[in-house]
């Protein structure tokens, strides 16, 4: 039963964080490192701000082609107030979100708490053992 799987069954929870003063290289270098698609942005106190990609990682790179020059922080290129899932929601109701948004990856809550991230792969993990 599809229905009955839950977000936090299969998501992601040892988190790779970033924060929005990290130089926007650093960010891509530690991305490719850890083989992941984006990261979650957060402040001192693990406070969500937004979310890095990879298509942010290309706006930087587009950027450094009209400029002449590769800078930045991620603060400056994160996507901000990204779409959030609850841990406790349906993977059915996620893959639902997946198929009309861009997005390849959600941050998961427990109430106001972040505590993973699911992405798309992650879902197809799901009904590959489901």
């Amino acid at each position: 039963m599809l229905t009955k799987i839950a977000i936090a069954d299969y998501m992601t929870k040892h988190l790779v964080k970033l924060t929005q003063d990290l130089s926007v290289i650093d960010a891509i270098k530690i991305m490719l490192e850890h083989k992941i698609t984006s990261a979650p942005v957060v402040d001192d106190q693990g406070h969500l701000l937004g979310m890095f990609s990879e298509m942010d990682g290309m706006k930087v790179f587009l950027d450094s082609v009209y400029n002449q020059g590769m800078s930045g922080k991620v603060g400056d290129y994160m996507t901000k107030n990204p779409i959030t899932v609850q841990a406790n929601s349906s993977i059915v109701d996620l893959a639902e979100k997946f198929q009309n948004l861009p997005v390849r990856s959600f941050p998961v809550f427990e109430g106001h708490q972040m505590v993973g991230i699911i992405s798309r792969v992650d879902l197809l993990r799901a009904f590959a053992t489901a």
